[in-house]
């Protein structure tokens, strides 16, 4: 039986993290698994209260989520629900600005990423975790973390880009022309390619 005080802190850290946990668990095994994989977290944290670092509880928890979904739903399932996921958030997206259109592009590239790369990614932008906090969640130091994240951003951009190839091919089909007035900086203009 635990004592009160005990459970009145993993009551608090239950509602400190819940949301953020739920979150992480939907992006990465999508809405209908992701209460499972919260509950399978929360047990963990619960037997093993005592050994969990102070101060460092939602990367500690995330990574618990990160094995509890490793050990569950083995990579082409799971890679291929949170890429309908994806794709379903993209369709949900009404178009009526150029900011739905960017972030229905940057969805649709994400989903195209590896689940590593993804990860990565979301970790920092969407959970809002420091490299640090991040590289503990996927066990490799912080300086591995930075290498890892730089590439998954290149990835990502490179996956937009081509996700715009129309645009792209347009802006390729014009040569670069310098022009500068005397004394001044040099002004770069682009003119139809013959």
């Amino acid at each position: 039986m635990a004592e009160p005080e005990t459970a009145q802190e993993f009551t608090a850290l239950y509602a400190d993290n819940r949301g953020r946990v739920y979150a992480y668990a939907v992006a990465r095994a999508g809405r209908s698994l992701a209460d499972e994989v919260v509950a399978e977290t929360f047990l963990v944290a619960w037997r093993r209260f005592a050994q969990m670092p102070r101060g460092a509880a939602l990367p500690w928890l995330l990574g618990v989520a990160r094995n509890v979904i490793r050990e569950r739903y083995r990579d082409e399932e799971r890679q291929r629900a949170i890429a309908a996921e994806m794709l379903a958030w993209v369709a949900d997206a009404p178009d009526v600005a150029d900011g739905v259109a960017e972030r229905a592009a940057i969805l649709t590239a994400l989903a195209g990423l590896s689940e590593n790369d993804r990860e990565v990614l979301t970790l920092t932008a969407w959970d809002g975790l420091s490299p640090r906090a991040a590289a503990r969640v996927v066990n490799c130091s912080a300086p591995t973390f930075l290498v890892r994240l730089h590439r998954a951003r290149n990835r990502l951009t490179r996956a937009v880009a081509a996700a715009g190839e129309p645009a792209v091919a347009a802006s390729r089909s014009t040569k670069p022309t310098i022009t500068a007035p005397a004394g001044t900086k040099p002004v770069v203009t682009r003119e139809p390619s013959r």
